[in-house]
């Protein structure tokens, strides 16, 4: 695996950078077919706005939470701040920074927030899935050394080559990936469909992709720690906890009151 697709000369396509491509043009295809599906009162052009919107308040979101994870780094080095094709995209900060984004976008829209997390969720842990093959070929988001057969060995010039010379490391982007896949399909050709009240869709991805992540955080190599305790995994159980509580108080699963 190699992190540039294509260079010719100062020009270079990056696997990272295309991926966040296909994920925001494959994303706003499945939310517009979504918000037709349920009535919601936004354009073509409406939805690649909120789209845009929300992709911009996650990355940022992303970047930020990283950064404060590792201050003594980059408050040192504060020219990689903006670095983000170095690595250093923490999936909690860009949640958070995308909900922000999208409340704000939708406010504005007079649209019902949790009918249209309902519609973003699906595309949401599919763009994820992209995410995470791009940090494959990036060699970032890398897991601890393993004598397992599936052990993968990164070139040397990639983060986790160059943390682990010669080492394999278990492919926790891959691990990772499938199971946001996994989510996808769950959530598109099964859940979507259902009679539920509004924010069933999107609890049940957050809840389900946090569990997930808990589970493949005990692989990684490269956690943002909070004190001896992984952060992933801490706001990972806090995060699925209440997305279950949610759930199970407002009984989402059941059908939407008129």
């Amino acid at each position: 695996m190699h992190p540039i697709l294509f260079e010719y000369g100062p020009i270079q396509i990056r696997f990272y950078g295309l991926m966040y491509v296909i994920a925001i043009l494959v994303g706003n295809y499945l939310i517009k077919k979504e918000v037709d599906r349920k009535g919601i009162p936004l354009s073509g052009d409406d939805v690649m706005n909120f789209v845009i919107w929300t992709v911009v308040g996650g990355i940022i979101g992303a970047r930020l939470y990283y950064v404060a994870f590792n201050w003594g780094f980059y408050s040192a080095n504060p020219s990689e701040i903006p670095a983000v094709w170095h690595g250093g995209l923490a999936i909690h900060g860009g949640m958070i920074g995308g909900i922000i984004a999208a409340f704000m976008y939708l406010k504005r829209k007079d649209i019902r927030f949790w009918r249209m997390a309902d519609s973003v969720a699906p595309a949401l842990i599919l763009g994820q899935a992209f995410g995470r093959f791009g940090n494959f070929m990036n060699g970032d988001a890398h897991g601890r050394p393993t004598d397992a057969p599936w052990g993968i060995v990164f070139p040397p010039e990639s983060i986790a080559g160059a943390e682990n010379p010669g080492v394999p490391l278990h492919p926790t982007m891959l691990y990772e990936m499938s199971i946001n896949l996994s989510i996808f399909l769950f959530l598109w050709l099964y859940l979507r469909k259902r009679a539920h009240r509004d924010g069933f869709v999107f609890a049940a991805y957050i809840a389900l992709y946090s569990l997930g992540r808990f589970v493949v955080e005990h692989f990684r190599a490269d956690s943002l720690m909070l004190g001896p305790i992984k952060a992933a995994q801490f706001v990972s159980l806090v995060i699925a906890a209440v997305a279950i509580a949610i759930i199970i108080s407002r009984r989402l699963w059941e059908p939407q009151r008129k």
